[in-house]
């Protein structure tokens, strides 16, 4: 009878798989990302590093001494009563690399009412650490459409056949947005902060991602040492406006290879690349997918290039708490196969 090792299911479930298994999920992934982005499948070397990665019984793995990345992190120090003691923890506790100060409700909107008070929170963190620390929030389009923003709601219009009236109802919040996206921008980084996390980029399409591509740009030329970093919200832009370019670049359907491309062109100055992950496939499979997807992008990076690998992305469970040895599992693959530049 065939070992079995133990491995898990993309919502972080614990299953049994043999070898033979493990190595059909590496090639169906693969495959799967070959068919659907439209690119080259795994090497038969890949595969088999992938193999060993996951025919594995360990309870942790790693990557070799001196291959180790950067970590950048996203919402650190969830502890609202205290948000700079919850940053110290992940300096002197956790060892981060990094940090990154937010608002609760993590969204440029909102931030831009209380933008004076996350300024001042920014000062007092920078007093007190010593790693960098970030200052981020997603651009979430959405809040501005009806019933809560200014603007039609465009979900409702497009069911209705309305798509001119949807279109120019995304575009014209796009421009509130980055306005938002811009005054907070300005402020944090005025109040010291070490750069500015743009996170869950295009989460409601390609006018969000519009916005914030042009809200970089004008930063880039106005700031020429921001440090910008750009997290995507999924592996290809939703063609929610379906019209919409970026310096003559369509944005509906790019890919993480495109979507860095412009992320850079605008100025930004990290690229963290997304890929969804099917809870009910396994994580060689998400990972092998993954992999695949976010080959191209590796290979012509122009920026550093920092992967995804939260909760249902990049190849890790969809899950609160992801096991750790599911996380370390990718975010080794992630290193040997694609030498990213960071996490």
């Amino acid at each position: 009878m065939e070992t079995t090792f133990p491995t898990r299911m993309g919502d972080g479930a614990l299953v049994e798989m043999t070898r033979t298994e493990l190595r059909r999920e590496l090639e169906d992934g693969s495959a799967r990302a070959a068919k659907v982005a439209k690119v080259e499948p795994l090497s038969e070397v890949e595969l088999d590093h992938l193999e060993e990665i996951f025919a594995s019984r360990a309870r942790f793995t790693g990557v070799d001494i001196g291959d180790e990345v950067v970590l950048t992190y996203d919402g650190t120090g969830m502890l609202p009563a205290a948000k700079i003691d919850g940053l110290v923890q992940y300096e002197q506790s956790l060892a981060a690399d990094s940090c990154e100060l937010f608002h609760p409700d993590y969204c440029f909107n909102a931030v831009r009412k209380v933008q004076a008070t996350e300024a001042q929170l920014m000062h007092e963190a920078q007093n007190r650490l010593t790693i960098p620390i970030h200052y981020g929030a997603q651009a979430d389009l959405g809040r501005y459409s009806a019933p809560d923003g200014p603007m039609p709601n465009w979900s409702e219009l497009l069911p209705e056949g309305r798509i001119d009236e949807a279109r120019a109802a995304q575009e014209a919040a796009a421009v509130l947005a980055a306005n938002d996206m811009r005054q907070v921008a300005e402020a944090l980084w005025e109040a010291g902060a070490d750069g500015i996390d743009f996170d869950t980029s295009a989460a409601a399409g390609d006018a969000e991602f519009f916005a914030v591509l042009e809200t970089i740009r004008g930063l880039r030329r106005d700031y020429p040492t921001m440090s910008i970093e750009v997290g995507m919200a999924s592996e290809f832009v939703l063609g929610m406006h379906g019209q919409i370019e970026f310096d003559g670049v369509r944005l509906a359907g790019l890919w993480p290879r495109e979507q860095m491309r412009l992320a850079a062109q605008a100025g930004a100055t990290i690229f963290g690349p997304a890929v969804n992950v099917n809870t009910t496939r396994s994580v060689a499979w998400n990972t092998a997918r993954a992999i695949a997807i976010l080959k191209p992008c590796l290979q012509e990076a122009s920026i550093p290039v920092h992967v995804n690998v939260g909760m249902g992305v990049g190849g890790v469970p969809m899950h609160v708490c992801p096991p750790i040895d599911a996380v370390s599992r990718v975010s080794r693959a992630l290193v040997d196969l694609l030498h990213v530049d960071g996490l």
